[in-house]
């Protein structure tokens, strides 16, 4: 599995508005809303419930809010990223600048895969610095697409 099996180039946001904890769910829920086709607020309904049981927020500046439901069909994901950093509740307590929301369908592990993967892809110090570095989504989505490459 590759991370563009489950996101395109349009489901990314260099710029990200959000300031606070609940603005960042709220704007990924938009995000994978209109990747989806799903409502925005069962989508964010899915996130903050998955974020309630402990912060996806997973250190080095990364979070990977995600949730599954049984109204999806295929695995879609977002990119988000934050050139000021967001008080995400990270496990390093450092503010979160890239955001990568997932949300799978219920009946599948798939999930786990996609989650594997970009965790592994942004262990790369390197590779967060040029996505916070971007100018453009088309940028960061490119610095994805050829460091996920096979």
């Amino acid at each position: 599995m590759l991370i563009t099996d489950f996101l395109r180039p349009t489901s990314v946001v260099v710029g990200m508005q959000a300031r606070t904890k609940a603005d960042v769910l709220t704007e990924i829920a938009d995000l994978l809303a209109r990747s989806s086709g799903l409502e925005a607020t069962d989508v964010h309904r899915v996130l903050a419930e998955r974020e309630a049981l402990a912060s996806t927020g997973i250190g080095s500046g990364v979070a990977l809010p995600h949730g599954r439901t049984r109204e999806l069909e295929r695995l879609v994901a977002v990119v988000a990223i934050s050139t000021d950093g967001v008080d995400f509740e990270a496990q390093d307590n450092q503010p979160v600048h890239i955001f990568v929301g997932l949300l799978a369908p219920q009946n599948t592990g798939d999930h786990l895969k996609a989650l594997a993967r970009v965790s592994r892809l942004l262990r790369q110090p390197e590779v967060r610095a040029r996505l916070v570095a971007s100018a453009t989504a088309d940028e960061a989505y490119a610095i994805i697409t050829n460091e996920d490459a096979p």
